[in-house]
């Protein structure tokens, strides 16, 4: 075997699962909405917007990706660079839903009024 790519569904199957990753991030994002849609309009949507946008960046970024290693790997290319730029997004966005929903545990507890 002189080539390094293998003709299988590893790719496709990353794809798969960065994309369920985005989705259930847009569903924890959604639920994040709903819970501080009491709060007033401006605080709403200052938490819905880039979180959001943030999600939809990370999952065009996850078929760029694809696409990009798709093409490396069927041109042979030995050096294929991963970055961390789709793992950063992922972060980010988890991490702005865990702390809206500890400030809405710490609301809905009376710690914070």
């Amino acid at each position: 075997m002189s080539a390094i790519y293998d003709v299988g569904l590893q790719l496709e199957r990353t794809l798969l699962a960065w994309r369920r990753t985005c989705l259930a991030l847009a569903v924890g994002v959604a639920l994040a909405v709903r819970y501080v849609a009491d709060a007033p309009l401006a605080v709403t949507v200052a938490v819905a917007i880039p979180a959001l946008g943030v999600v939809a960046l990370g999952y065009a970024a996850t078929s760029l990706r694809y696409r990009a290693f798709r093409r490396g790997l069927a041109a042979d290319r030995r050096r294929l660079t991963t970055g961390g730029r789709t793992v950063a997004t992922v972060t980010v966005v988890a991490a702005g839903v865990g702390v809206t929903s500890l400030a809405f545990v710490l609301q809905v507890a009376g710690f914070v009024a």
